[in-house]
């Protein structure tokens, strides 16, 4: 029990400080949110892309998971995000609102949580098998992300061609785009470049969550307690409560049923939080959404994974 509340607590406190470090950033005036959201922005457009090639390029293809797991994951995804675009409409009023919500209910962290919890649980070697799904979830996630946004940045209408240039110029897609070519021609860079590369990756979560800590204004989040309290009670619970038993029943089993928790039970995804502010949303709403979902999901994961090893589902 123990053991598997650690797991939680290094996959999450990560986090906490580099939000921790934002907030005081601000506080102490050694930076101001002017200066942070031109640094959201350039972090947006440069650096997340990097994240993007890097997660893709990475995947290594020998490591194939199932062909169950890996139809049965983006479909569920495609499904939730279908059933969101027709059930949030009518009960969120602001377009600005509307996306976000969606984006943070099907779009989760798996890319930050997926790898070092499935090897903290099942080994190193077993977690490979996150990689290719990593992959496949980071394109469906950011491609339905954008078309999610760019349809209520429009007014909630679906506009072709706005919403293929948005997909075209969307710097995220961009570097999929880029990360699928290299990876399905074998293009393997030298090491003076990937070196580079895998900085640049990674630097783009660190100064996104050091953004959202810099941005996080207390009293808008109790403002927005509803729509917050919400989201959570999907993202973190009912989701994985409804997705890990059919997982089971189609006969999912150890480490491809535990990636479906990481898929629908983690916290909503930093880079959401960019995108958002870069493209018409409710920024506040969205970091908001990132913060209190990675704070909430030091409990939720560590309950799930204790019950999924109580029950024998990890086994």
């Amino acid at each position: 029990m123990f053991e598997s509340f650690m797991v939680a607590l290094n996959a999450v406190a990560p986090f906490m400080i580099l939000l921790g470090i934002g907030f005081l950033a601000v506080r102490t005036r050694i930076a101001d949110r002017a200066f942070m959201n031109r640094l959201n922005a350039l972090n947006f457009k440069l650096f997340f892309p990097f994240l993007m090639f890097n997660n893709i390029y990475s995947a290594k293809p020998e490591n194939l998971p199932s062909a169950t797991l890996m139809i049965a994951g983006p479909l569920s995804v495609i499904l939730l995000v279908l059933v969101l675009l027709i059930a949030v409409p009518r009960i969120v009023k602001e377009n600005s609102r509307r996306g976000v919500i969606i984006q943070a209910i099907f779009r989760s962290n798996f890319i930050i949580y997926g790898i070092p919890l499935t090897a903290s649980i099942f080994g190193t070697e077993q977690s490979s098998v996150c990689g290719i799904m990593v992959m496949i979830m980071v394109s469906l996630f950011n491609i339905a992300a954008v078309i999610v946004l760019e349809i209520f940045r429009e007014g909630g209408k679906v506009r072709l061609k706005p919403l293929l240039l948005g997909l075209l110029k969307n710097p995220l897609l961009q570097g999929c785009a880029i990360g699928l070519l290299f990876f399905a021609l074998r293009i393997r860079l030298p090491a003076f470049i990937a070196s580079p590369v895998s900085s640049l990756a990674t630097l783009a979560t660190t100064l996104a969550m050091i953004v959202l800590g810099a941005n996080l204004i207390f009293e808008e989040i109790q403002k927005n307690r509803k729509p917050i309290a919400a989201v959570l009670l999907i993202r973190l619970i009912l989701l994985p409560l409804v997705t890990i038993p059919l997982g089971w029943l189609i006969g999912l089993r150890g480490v491809e049923l535990f990636l479906i928790l990481m898929i629908f039970g983690t916290p909503v995804a930093t880079a959401s939080y960019p995108m958002a502010q870069n493209m018409g949303g409710d920024g506040q709403l969205a970091g908001q959404l990132v913060f209190t979902s990675t704070v909430a999901s030091l409990g939720t994961i560590f309950l799930f994974i204790y019950i999924m090893s109580r029950l024998g589902l990890l086994a």
